[in-house]
């Protein structure tokens, strides 16, 4: 049996006041130099969010523009505004920092996360009217507090200021005195990434156009640890996420992996499908707050906006092979091992070509790539270059090492095989996944027969050890389903045994 994509999910959420007060690099340049002039210019170089909805890449990752469109694009694009303003696409949608908040509250069931009233009544109506929010999530948010509560909160009892407009209008509470994994820093950091989740998983299970009751497992793949101190990384984000998405039948449990835990997941989910353990599984995940702003210095400095300014979410439905959608196949599986290396060349082996190697084919028999999916317009300011072109370039250049490929096909290998990278830097969310909505597509209107998806992630972040990490996967159009030999039925073994039977009492009688 194999595994199929029934459908995607992307949420993006504006979020510019958590670039100033959540973002890892702000939150540090406060402790370190509270006078900075970078965060004294900061406010001035926040986008709204109809800039960051007339925004090129962002409005690739909801599907309104396919990645070949943006690619004939010339960049930087944030020097440009796109023509197409909607916050909902064909995958998803940009959700404003307002309703967010306000699904912040909706998802936190420990009354952790207060709102002032006049805020809750002004926008509780934008939320109730977004296209994938229903009645069981409204009726968790409350009226709301009065404005003393909140800063009583923050100010006394060490809450999470929620800001909006650059005015403080909620507070996430701590849930535990001591306990720094309960601390209001970390669940202001769970409930967003819990609550970004929701929006890519109720986008997925609307695209696959299954009902909520279907799902039987999920499993989330994000970068956040949710436990206290005496498991702090227990999880489990993937059922808290069932639960307020509706999911009534669903289990689930959570996968780390860094960046590269999205491949692993989509490899795990497919396996359980393919073995059977479940019929229906959604791979998903929520963005990460630490990352908002992460080169804000750079882009400060050289005049232009804040890019990082949107959380990423992504949700990815596998069901059972139906024949018509592009399967998984679990055949051509690369794996970074132990013992792979940790040099480009090594990588690429390891990730792209052993799993071709064992399988037959070639590069080229792969019509797309997709790995390190980085909106090049964020990562170039600061030096970063463009990983997604980088990393074609060296599975090119491995192609042509190995006589795959003639060196004169390097230029256009990259334009045809490869794609434009197009993701928020939320770490986990660029690497590979966001081109499965696309892929899904391409593959069924027959563009293109399948697709490499290659996660990479660096281990060493976590002070374990020095080993880089990765896995890659390929997706491919669906063969059809194949008329089974006709076999024995149920009530041809029960007459077959029964005749058998009455052979044997014969046999003995006749003895």
């Amino acid at each position: 049996m194999n595994a199929v994509i029934k459908g995607a999910g992307y949420a993006l959420v504006h979020t510019p006041d958590m670039v100033i007060h959540n973002g890892t690099t702000q939150t540090t340049e406060r402790i370190v130099n509270p006078e900075s002039e970078y965060l004294k210019a900061l406010p001035d170089h926040l986008r709204t969010f109809e800039q960051a909805v007339a925004y090129y890449p962002n409005q690739t990752y909801i599907g309104n523009l396919t990645p070949d469109e943006l690619g004939a694009i010339p960049a930087p694009w944030n020097e440009q505004e796109c023509p197409l303003t909607s916050r909902y696409g064909k995958f998803g949608q940009i959700m404003p920092q307002e309703e967010f908040l306000l699904l912040m509250q909706a998802c936190d069931v420990f009354d952790l996360v207060i709102l002032d009233a006049a805020f809750v009544a002004e926008h509780k109506a934008a939320l109730a009217a977004n296209e994938i929010i229903d009645d069981s999530i409204m009726a968790r948010i409350k009226d709301g507090v009065a404005p003393a509560e909140i800063e009583k909160a923050v100010n006394e009892e060490h809450a999470e200021g929620l800001y909006h407009n650059n005015k403080l209008v909620g507070a996430v509470k701590r849930a535990h005195d001591i306990d720094t994994n309960l601390s209001a820093h970390v669940m202001h950091e769970n409930l967003a990434s819990k609550a970004s989740n929701v929006v890519a998983i109720l986008h997925a299970i609307k695209n696959a156009g299954i009902a909520k009751e279907d799902v039987e497992y999920v499993i989330d793949c994000a970068e956040e640890a949710c436990g206290d101190m005496n498991q702090r990384g227990g999880g489990n984000f993937a059922k808290s996420v069932a639960e307020i998405a509706g999911l009534v039948n669903a289990s689930g449990s959570d996968i780390r992996g860094f960046c590269a835990a999205p491949a692993h997941t989509m490899i795990s989910a497919a396996s359980l499908v393919a073995a059977g353990s479940y019929k229906t599984v959604i791979v998903t995940s929520g963005g990460c707050t630490a990352k908002l702003g992460m080169n804000g210095k750079d882009h400060v400095k050289k005049g232009l906006p804040i890019l990082e300014d949107v959380l990423g979410g992504f949700a990815v439905v596998l069901g059972q092979d139906d024949g018509v959608n592009p399967i998984v196949n679990l055949n051509i599986l690369g794996r970074h091992k132990v013992g792979s290396g940790s040099g480009p060349q090594q990588v690429t082996e390891a990730l792209v070509f052993d799993a071709l190697d064992r399988n037959g084919m070639k590069v080229t028999d792969i019509d797309k790539f997709a790995g390190e999916l980085h909106n090049s317009d964020v990562l170039k300011p600061a030096g970063g270059g463009d990983p997604a072109e980088g990393f074609f370039k060296v599975v090119a250049a491995a192609a042509i090492k190995r006589g795959d490929m003639e060196k004169a096909a390097m230029k256009t290998f990259v334009k045809e095989h490869g794609m434009v990278g197009w993701a928020p830097t939320q770490g986990h969310i660029p690497s590979g996944v966001p081109c499965l909505g696309f892929v899904r597509e391409d593959i069924l209107s027959g563009k293109i027969k399948n697709a490499m998806v290659v996660g990479k992630g660096s281990l060493f972040l976590g002070r374990m050890t020095n080993l880089f990490d990765g896995v890659s996967f390929v997706v491919e159009a669906n063969p059809g389903k194949k008329e089974e030999e006709k076999g024995v039925s149920e009530e041809e073994v029960k007459s077959l045994i029964a005749k058998a039977l009455k052979d044997f009492a014969a046999g003995l009688l006749a003895e």
